[in-house]
């Protein structure tokens, strides 16, 4: 848990349910009976939609705990790679992302993260 006021760009929290990169963040003064208001703009990680939430600076937001690990393509079927994780030699399947199509091979070791359950691969490793 981390208090909505101290969050800056870049920080991770769970908003509707799912991990969320703060993209922006906007504190309004106080007024004459209340507390600031932050106005909070984050991208979900995940399903990279935007969500905007207004919330008391000090109320308390639940932050995600983001695993980044490594794995190697065993095989690609589509727009989904078939992986096994670098330390535990667990095998599953990752979606691939638009950005990556052209580069992902067999044989190639990826960073994938895990957030909350979903596992997203992010990068190519070289």
């Amino acid at each position: 848990m981390q208090s909505v006021g101290g969050l800056q760009r870049g920080n991770y929290v769970v908003l509707d349910g799912a991990a969320c990169k703060v993209t922006d963040t906007q504190v309004s003064r106080p007024g004459k009976h209340g507390h600031a208001k932050v106005r909070l703009t984050a991208v979900g990680l995940v399903d990279e939609k935007k969500r905007i939430t207004v919330m008391p600076g000090h109320d308390n937001v639940e932050v995600p705990i983001v695993e980044k690990k490594t794995a190697q393509i065993l095989s690609i079927n589509g727009d989904t790679a078939n992986v096994m994780d670098s330390e535990t030699f667990e095998t599953f399947d990752l979606h691939i992302p638009e950005e990556l199509k052209g580069e992902v091979t067999e044989g190639a070791n990826v960073m994938y993260w895990i957030i909350l359950e979903d596992k997203v691969m992010k990068q190519i490793k070289g």
